[in-house]
């Protein structure tokens, strides 16, 4: 590395018309004069929180080991995570009483869903008084994110614009997102790829404009190309190696995204044109989403990401796994084992796009070590058992972190401890101190 008289700023873009190009951390953004592993260490203290959410519980003996501690047996669910066992925390016993049924009847699916950040159950209304409580991701977000140019970001693989009552009197708000901003703000989760990027990277315009801009196919690395190369003059071949890395990964998103929208602008198919930028594969579109998910982490746009890999009540079917019928129906198991294999096939499959995106988070450089080294992603779904429809015993797994969880172990809490205890801790991993969050009794002390 050669050491220059100032260090560029962190906070560092590449600009062109309508376009702002953040970069990751680089050596030449440490302080000048600060050398070795302490001064890399010191511009790497950056902490991170993504959270994902699976849609229709499980059934708990595919996901929860057996066994304690270390060593334990990856489950079927799991199994796709085995490369981590070491960065990751498999968590049982942890339940959200906010979400249970008390008087409103049905509509369990929309109360686990929203109560799963948050620990508040959603109030019972069809019309725009809907209320519920702060999510963990957007109290994280009030502190964290006060630093990057998007607070947060949320992200879905549905698309699907339903309004009304979506559950037993429910608002079909509490279905499209867990996060929270206050609790009469819920904070709208986007499934177009094109609308993310541009968020994340460009001034979007008005419709007539972005589309001008895709027609003469004109991507954001073009419009700062003058600006890089300045850039790349006062770095050194580290430096360089990286950020051609990262404008490479950039450049692969976008020409996915351009694709996605030529493939969507001649669709044949007789239904109503899905929106723009959306590839009509599920398995392309949720790929891409992750690799926006990783790019706002790597770019340092976001440090707090909310995705949703699908919602409550979801019935798509997956039959390039081998289940063509609906993920809702078969979640309804009641001890048939062939609708048990079918479930396990979808919540396996989700886990293992999630596996991927962990992969390339590991295979990230930043700072002192790598994105998933400086990230705490959870993953979970907001009900248990999916026949008991109840949010008792969840799912879940934490991978990432580096040294601020005590990873490679399943660890299984009394039955009922609340599930907002690990949100508080999660807080507190980044910093963001709260004594209480909802029902919390306290921090789990032993992660």
């Amino acid at each position: 590395m050669i050491i220059t008289k100032m260090a560029l700023p962190r906070r560092t873009f590449l600009r062109g018309a309508g376009a702002t190009l953040a970069l990751p951390l680089l050596d030449a953004m440490v302080p000048a004069l600060s050398l070795g592993s302490t001064a890399r260490a010191a511009g790497a203290a950056v902490k991170r929180l993504g959270f994902v959410y699976a849609p229709n519980g499980t059934y708990l003996p595919n996901f929860h080991p057996k066994t304690v501690g270390t060593g334990f047996e990856m489950t079927p669910v799991l199994q796709s995570l085995e490369p981590f066992r070491d960065e990751m925390v498999v968590v049982s016993g942890l339940s959200n009483k906010g979400a249970e049924t008390q008087s409103e009847g049905g509509g369990v699916h929309t109360r686990v869903h929203t109560a799963w950040l948050s620990g508040t159950r959603p109030k019972k209304t069809e019309g725009a008084d809907i209320e519920a409580g702060i999510s963990i991701d957007q109290i994280a977000a009030s502190e964290i994110g006060q630093d990057t140019p998007l607070n947060s970001l949320q992200l879905s693989l549905d698309h699907e614009n339903i309004v009304g009552s979506c559950e037993n009197g429910y608002s079909c708000v509490y279905q499209h997102t867990y996060s929270w901003k206050t609790p009469t703000t819920p904070m709208p989760m986007e499934s177009n790829p094109r609308a993310v990027f541009e968020r994340m990277f460009g001034e979007g315009g008005t419709a007539d404009e972005r589309a001008a801009r895709l027609d003469a196919d004109r991507s954001v690395l073009d419009l700062a190309m003058e600006d890089m190369a300045r850039l790349q003059r006062r770095l050194g071949v580290r430096d360089r190696v990286m950020v051609d890395e990262y404008l490479g990964a950039v450049r692969d998103v976008e020409q996915r995204i351009q694709r996605a929208e030529q493939q969507s602008r001649t669709s044949p198919m007789p239904i109503a044109d899905p929106p723009v930028g959306v590839p009509d594969s599920f398995d392309d579109h949720a790929k891409l989403m992750f690799d926006l998910k990783l790019l706002a982490f790597q770019a340092d746009v976001t440090r707090v990401v909310a995705f949703q890999m699908s919602r409550e009540l979801n019935g798509r079917s997956y039959p390039w796994i081998g289940v063509p019928e609906g993920h809702h129906a078969v979640s309804h198991h009641q001890m048939d084992p062939e609708k048990i294999a079918q479930g396990a096939k979808i919540n396996a499959y989700h886990m293992s796009l999630f596996a991927g995106f962990v992969q390339k988070m590991r295979d990230t450089p930043d700072g002192d070590g790598s994105l998933l080294d400086h990230t705490l992603l959870l993953y979970g779904t907001g009900m248990g058992d999916s026949d008991h429809h109840t949010p008792v015993d969840l799912p879940a797994v934490l991978v990432g972190g580096g040294g601020a969880i005590k990873r490679g172990r399943h660890i299984r809490y009394p039955l009922h401890t609340p599930f907002t205890n690990l949100g508080l801790t999660l807080l507190h991993k980044v910093g963001v101190e709260r004594e209480q969050v909802a029902d919390s009794t306290g921090l789990l002390t032993d992660l």
